[in-house]
């Protein structure tokens, strides 16, 4: 009974709705929508009735764009949790769209890192198709997770040394830990290992961590939905298994 409640939950769609609604609340709340990239730097508080000319005076929407990518990459991860493949095909999406707006936001190093999580979210596209099946731990899922930590550490650094940006060592240490877990999180997706979601409990523990410091309530609301969806995703993948494979 209580494996059938959770697949319920994880597979419900109103889940979904909740969290785009939940996403777009915590962007507006944070004045994201009034976020433009102009004349090599970014201009924050542009009123929501300057955006149009502002961007017909050539003003890239910053702000728009990361709701709109924010809102897909919840989608993304609700799909996935669902071991829909359309969910890693929103993903390979976004990720070109966040990578964009992170090296805008100072990381330099975006220009090196995000094009290993394309590959990693098109490898997963590949290997869903083909049909892969909801696997248990082993040697190399460790391996994987290993790696991830120490490729996020070693791309970081290299970029901002390369490239500049945000250099403070803080800044770079949690970025790096943040997209360690994520490249093993997204490495261990492709092999559909019920750990991926151990991967994402502890990347949505580090950012509530790091936001709860900051006092950003917003971002904390956000983070508790993230972590609350991988917690039960997790016992939905190791109680349930597999549903039907969605190819497309």
């Amino acid at each position: 009974m209580a494996n059938a409640l959770i697949r319920k939950i994880v597979h419900s769609d109103y889940l979904d709705v909740f969290g785009a609604v939940l996403i777009l609340g915590v962007c507006v709340f944070r004045d994201f929508h009034e976020t433009v990239f102009q004349n090599g730097e970014i201009q924050f508080g542009v009123p929501i009735h300057s955006l149009w000319s502002e961007v017909m005076s050539g003003a890239f929407p910053l702000g728009i764009l990361s709701i709109v990518g924010a809102i897909f990459s919840m989608l993304s991860t609700r799909f996935i949790s669902k071991q829909k493949n359309s969910g890693n095909v929103i993903g390979v999406a976004t990720t070109v769209n966040s990578g964009v707006i992170d090296f805008l936001f100072g990381n330099r190093s975006a220009i090196i890192t995000y094009p290993i999580s394309f590959f990693l979210n098109s490898l997963s596209v590949f290997k869903w198709h083909k049909g892969a099946k909801i696997r248990p731990k082993d040697t190399q899922y460790y391996l994987i997770f290993l790696f991830g930590i120490a490729l996020g550490f070693a791309l970081v650094y290299l970029g901002a040394y390369l490239f500049g940006g945000k250099t403070e060592h803080s800044f770079l240490a949690v970025v790096s830990v943040t997209f360690g877990l994520s490249i093993g999180g997204n490495f261990a997706n492709a092999f559909k290992y019920q750990e991926t979601w151990i991967n994402w409990i502890i990347y949505n523990i580090v950012q509530l961590i790091k936001n709860t410091m900051l006092l950003n309530i917003a971002n904390i609301v956000k983070y508790i939905f993230y972590l609350f969806n991988a917690v039960l995703t997790l016992f939905d993948w190791k109680l349930n298994g597999d549903v039907e494979i969605e190819t497309t």
